[in-house]
């Protein structure tokens, strides 16, 4: 399997960029190309997926184990041309020696090309190039992208490649085709007007300004050894999830999807913003992140949907609802102006909005108590990134960071998961499958009319 990881040397230097134009470019010559995302991120795959037409792929080496983080390469990009992965933060970046493009890079034997901001650089260049090829070794750097790298500056790229012994991949000129940002990262993809355009025309730069042929052609070690996770027998009637999916609910894990059908569920999804109830024949339902802040008005104006939602979920219906689902199910929460909006009224308390990220990060997560997920005692890892909180955040879990910082969170119970913290089931597969097997019970429970 041919692979590469487009790392930086920090968030904002242009990876993201450089990665979807680099995509872009290669699906415009004919190839088939798979893509990946380092880490938790949501929205980045939104853009991979825009370019090449199918679903982008979390490879997250804090949640996964180096076996399912090769199985999942191995799953989606075995069958394609070349598979593009795009890192995370800067290329060291992580927590505990884990989640970063370099972790990952290191378990997948995947060669990583480096981008560097050169805004307001010259010679200085050489010595962040020469900082990251020898701050850790061996670290499969193969060579280096240039991002907003003056015409004239270019011999002397060129000649620091030379001098440190590393490849020259390139460049990417300064461009009116940006890609905003807001609280939670970049925009989403499908708010960008004209947005297959704008891709198509950073395909253009790249197969102007860089060296498609010398990365597709990157030499690439032979793919690790690797064994398939062990799943229950998928037979019998499938439960039915319906899912979340609109402007408002879009951050959800592919990989969360896909292993819920693989073990026997059904998807049906849904929108919250525009449909009057969820699918009659929901035997579970998934309410997951987004921006429901910036929809709040339509989202509380939408009353037979809250209403659909409240007598669904308080009559039993198993319901995982993370971070702006949580949101969602609160009596009031506010919008991104700090206007007070009209939930769900499941969780009896309110959301506001905060100045800053609660909470941001990794966590290893404790039950207290048998639940919808797991039981007494059992641990699993999540991540948090949101800018509100709620006054009643739940006490049914301890959340610990690697520092030692702990915390009570989430509402839990027989039929309920409704917290800030973000699943990723292959973090651990019990969960989707402890919540198949509630979605069942209440399934057959609904089918003999108790």
């Amino acid at each position: 399997m041919r692979r590469i990881i487009i790392a930086g040397t920090h968030s904002g230097c242009g990876k993201t960029t450089v990665t979807c134009a680099v995509l872009a470019a290669l699906k415009a010559r004919g190839m088939k190309v798979s893509a990946f995302k380092c880490g938790p991120d949501y929205i980045d795959p939104m853009f991979h997926r825009e370019i090449i037409g199918v679903p982008s792929h979390n490879l997250d080496s804090y949640f996964c184990d180096d076996n399912t983080l090769k199985y999942l390469l191995n799953e989606h990009g075995s069958d394609s041309d070349i598979a593009v992965i795009e890192g995370v933060m800067g290329f060291y970046d992580g927590a505990d020696g884990r989640g970063s493009a370099y972790s990952l890079s290191q378990i997948t034997d995947t060669p990583a090309v480096i981008v560097i901001d050169c805004r307001g650089m010259s010679d200085s260049i050489g010595a962040v190039m020469r900082g990251f090829l020898d701050y850790k070794r061996p670290n499969n750097i193969a060579g280096f992208i240039f991002n907003r790298l003056p015409e004239r500056l270019e011999p002397l790229a060129k000649r620091l490649c030379d001098e440190l012994g590393t490849r020259y991949f390139g460049s990417m000129p300064k461009s009116e085709i940006t890609i905003e940002s807001r609280h939670l990262g970049l925009v989403t993809a499908g708010e960008i007007e004209n947005i297959k355009s704008k891709l198509a025309q950073l395909g253009e730069l790249a197969e102007k300004h860089i060296c498609l042929d010398e990365i597709a052609g990157i030499k690439t070690p032979g793919f690790p050894d690797f064994k398939a996770p062990e799943l229950p027998e998928n037979s019998g009637r499938k439960p039915v999830i319906a899912v979340a999916k609109d402007r408002a609910f879009c951050f959800i894990y592919n990989d969360n999807i896909e292993l819920l059908k693989k073990i026997g569920c059904e998807i049906k999804y849904f929108s919250p913003l525009n449909d009057s109830k969820i699918p009659d024949e929901a035997d579970g339902l998934y309410l997951c992140g987004g921006y429901p802040e910036l929809y709040a008005g339509q989202l509380s104006a939408n009353a037979e949907m809250l209403a659909d939602i409240r007598e669904k979920i308080t009559g039993g219906l198993p319901t995982i609802a993370e971070c702006g689902g949580f949101m969602y199910l609160h009596d009031t929460f506010e919008d991104a102006d700090g206007n007070e909006n009209k939930g769900a009224g499941v969780i009896h308390s309110k959301c506001f909005k905060t100045a800053k990220l609660q909470r941001f990060g990794y966590v290893t997560l404790t039950s207290k108590s048998d639940n919808i997920l797991c039981t007494s005692g059992d641990k699993f890892r999540a991540h948090e990134f949101h800018y509100f909180d709620s006054c009643d955040c739940g006490s049914d879990f301890t959340a610990e960071k690697s520092d030692g910082r702990k915390w009570d969170c989430i509402h839990a119970n027989d039929a309920l998961y409704a917290g800030f913290p973000h699943l990723y089931f292959y973090s651990d597969i019990n969960l989707a499958v402890k919540y198949l097997n509630i979605c069942r019970k209440y399934m057959e429970t609904a089918k003999n009319g108790n």
